[in-house]
């Protein structure tokens, strides 16, 4: 296991997360750092900074939620985190606000960490904007209308607002619906680009062949190609799916 991970593990739990948390946070983490082949200091800062923004108030919330919707330490609370491709994102945050579930953060793997209150809950709703030119006022642009920042994720960043705003009293939810039992949507969309980015790549090595009058070139190409994009995001994927087949998650 990466140093990294593995002084990240013993630090969570310290912070008195429970072993089976910290085992699921630590596998979610070298999943990630397989897929996108990033360095754990460049992806996620110094392990001591890291393992406090993990495990807040010395553990004691993120240990009640784990990665499942459980009541939290806060009482007649729960939490959930979830992920989704940037194809259907923004229609979850949307049928999840309306559920009564507000986006706190974007935690390092890309989840919306929520919360919801279960005695009054409210109806939330959220937008999305592209910050790849960085997000220089923007904050303030977007604040005289309610919205406030709750997350942010490459070259995305999300910001909510309560429909209070907008619908009064009526965004008091009369009734708290069940929380979801999944973690992970995946949308055939994206599954569509990855076909069409697997086609692609096994299109340029057949051409890199035909060009060099050499076909075990081409396949050289593609094959690399197609191993170094495809065996970090199919670990990524079976981790994730094994997540949520889980008892009891």
């Amino acid at each position: 296991m990466n140093v990294y991970l593995e002084d990240l593990g013993a630090r969570l739990r310290e912070l008195g997360l429970p072993a089976e948390h910290v085992r699921v946070t630590v596998a979610d983490l070298g999943a990630h750092l397989a897929e996108c082949g990033g360095v754990p200091e460049e992806e996620f800062g110094p392990v001591e900074e890291f393992a406090r923004e993990l495990a807040p108030r010395s553990g004691k919330r993120e240990a009640a939620a784990a990665s499942a919707s459980v009541p939290a330490a806060e009482p007649g609370v729960e939490t959930w985190r979830w992920t989704a491709d940037t194809f259907v994102d923004e229609e979850l945050l949307g049928r999840f606000g309306d559920e009564g579930w507000e986006v706190e953060r974007v935690d390092a793997l890309g989840r919306f960490v929520c919360r919801r209150d279960l005695a009054r809950p409210q109806r939330w709703e959220y937008r999305r904007e592209l910050v790849t030119r960085g997000r220089e006022g923007l904050d303030g642009r977007l604040a005289p209308d309610g919205w406030e920042a709750c997350g942010n994720w490459v070259v995305y960043a999300w910001f909510k607002r309560p429909r209070a705003a907008s619908l009064g009293p009526a965004a008091e939810l009369s009734a708290v619906p069940a929380a979801p039992s999944r973690h992970t949507f995946l949308s055939r969309r994206f599954y569509a680009f990855l076909a069409l980015a697997t086609a692609a790549l096994t299109a340029s090595g057949v051409t890199a062949a035909l060009r060099a009058d050499d076909a075990t070139s081409g396949l050289g190409f593609s094959t690399g190609l197609l191993a170094g994009a495809t065996v970090p995001l199919a670990a990524y994927l079976a981790t994730r799916l094994l997540r949520d087949r889980r008892p009891g998650t």
